[in-house]
């Protein structure tokens, strides 16, 4: 019996269901039609959209447009292009391979890089879980009242909307996720078009240029490569791939008959993609309110609390019709509203993962409840000593303060980002894995997909003196950005001999799969 186990329990780390309760839980029928079908596959592209815009993408797109105009809307499209490019890879490698992200990357590389790994995840985890500590608790404090420390502890007792939430079914969770995407998104669609912005400000916006990856000018602490780093990483969630590679999963496919599993496999890219589409028109409108709802310098303080008063005032809108609604307290509170239901839209997808990642990574499986429980009493404890640390500054200090930590979680996600790019990449790209050539990459994929983790990484590198040299200030000292650079390059080191680690496992387990399998048929 104990032997049963062991190697039922090594089965179910390295091959077996992930998310069990819901994997190939709702039945899809063939011959239906292509809209009916497409229906039933809606829904997990949902829950993945929701980490596209949650108050991180708040934080980084509309001070990105108070800092630099129209300047990072190309980033934005790029970004969500990407986050395209990845989803579709992702969900590809759990429909096809039953195994999320997390199992295969634990199944094809040694143990020591599989802990190291699922650390940096849930780190990031983490990361996401501040902003959405931040953007609540602000949300309470401007909607209520409440005290910022006290809204802040409050946010815990979302582990009752998550229990409220598994309680009602999986199918019903992706319908109210939907719901309220549309309404950040109908929020902001209608405080973007009563500022009659610059249409063709936004368009030249949308063409890439170098201006992005500059580190000069420095507005408010941001240069626009910082700007541009903070957008990626807000816009490219890392632990997004694992959840895709996981939730992808709940449709029930025949997995003996390839043309079913390839019909799983593009109807999850369309639902991928009509949502990210939708992610990415909400990050723009929060770009161009940054930039067209407020008269140019009017705003300070471009904090969540700044912005909300600043919808408040009439004599910041950029036109009398923003004016006249701004003095009935409409646009603040649409702009509080939707920023507490970003906060707890991300409460079931958050949730799910670190579920992912630990079941993948490490074999641990913990109750849902006790699951978030755990991470957000871990993620507002930097949340509370920022709020406290900064109690006796001026407001508009401690709000910089607030905005400043949610901003720098950002950034760390586009440093986390390419160790979860990495493997999705190798893994969708190789034969081996992927049971043959029909599911395989294409080659224009392989290419955007290289490009997308190499410009990433250097990126990252090129920025992390300039990011450590913050923690000292806007005017460090000479010692001080000795010591900056001095840290920055020894993270640098680390960055990249890890993913030459993971290179070097993943390209070895490949060729081990590759040489059973001709010895296999060999033998055959």
């Amino acid at each position: 019996m104990a032997e049963e186990q062991k190697k039922h329990h090594l089965v179910e780390y390295a091959n077996g269901k992930s998310l069990d309760e819901i994997n190939g839980s709702i039945e899809v029928p063939k011959n239906i039609g292509f809209w009916k079908t497409l229906f039933m596959y809606s829904g997990p592209g949902a829950l993945v959209a929701v980490g596209y815009m949650d108050p991180g993408n708040w934080a980084t797109s509309i001070t990105g447009g108070q800092n630099f105009q129209f300047m990072l809307m190309s980033i934005i499209l790029i970004s969500s292009l990407i986050a395209m490019l990845l989803q579709y890879m992702a969900a590809k490698l759990g429909i096809v391979t039953q195994m999320d992200l997390a199992q295969a990357i634990r199944a094809r590389t040694s143990k020591g890089l599989g802990i190291v790994l699922w650390i940096m995840t849930e780190l990031a985890i983490m990361a996401t879980d501040i902003a959405e500590v931040i953007g609540g608790a602000i949300a309470l404090y401007l909607l209520f009242g409440i005290p910022i420390v006290w809204a802040v502890m409050i946010t815990v007792l979302d582990v009752l909307v998550l229990l409220l939430l598994t309680s009602i079914g999986f199918r019903k969770i992706e319908a109210l996720v939907v719901a309220l995407i549309l309404v950040i998104f109908l929020v902001f669609a209608y405080e973007v078009a009563l500022s009659k912005p610059d249409w063709l400000g936004v368009l030249k916006g949308l063409v890439p240029s170098l201006d992005t990856i500059k580190e000069k000018p420095v507005v408010h602490g941001m240069t626009p490569l910082t700007g541009t780093l903070g957008i990626i990483g807000a816009t490219v969630m890392p632990h997004n791939l694992y959840l895709h590679s996981a939730i992808a999963q709940t449709r029930k496919i025949d997995h003996s008959d390839e043309d079913d599993i390839a019909r799983g496999v593009k109807f999850s890219a369309f639902d991928s993609n009509i949502q990210l589409s939708m992610a990415f028109f909400v990050n723009a409108l929060l770009l161009i309110m940054g930039v067209a709802v407020f008269k140019s310098g009017v705003v300070e303080d471009t904090s969540f609390f700044g912005l909300y008063d600043a919808l408040k005032n009439p004599a910041f809108m950029t036109n009398g019709l923003l004016a006249g609604v701004a003095k009935t307290g409409i646009l603040s509170t649409l702009f509080a509203v939707a920023l507490l239901a970003s906060g707890q839209n991300s409460t079931i997808t958050g949730t799910l993962t670190g579920q992912v990642i630990m079941e993948g990574f490490v074999h641990m499986r913990m109750p849902l409840w006790a699951r978030r429980l755990v991470t957000r009493l871990l993620s507002i404890i930097p949340v509370l000593l920022c709020v406290l640390m900064s109690a006796g500054k001026p407001e508009l200090a401690q709000h910089a303060d607030i905005n400043n930590l949610m901003e720098n979680s950002q950034v760390f996600l586009a440093i986390a980002l390419p160790f979860s790019m990495l493997p999705v990449l190798m893994f969708t790209n190789s034969p081996v894995e992927m049971h043959g050539k029909r599911f395989v990459n294409s080659w224009w994929i392989k290419i955007c997909g290289w490009v997308s983790v190499i410009t990433l990484v250097f990126l990252n590198i090129y920025n992390m003196p300039s990011a450590v040299q913050g923690f000292f200030g806007d005017n460090p000292s000479a010692s001080q950005v000795t010591l900056a650079n001095g840290i920055a390059w020894t993270v640098n080191i680390f960055i990249l001999a890890l993913l030459a680690w993971v290179l070097y496992d993943i390209i070895r387990s490949d060729k081990k799969l590759e040489a059973k399998h001709e010895a296999q048929a060999d033998a055959e």
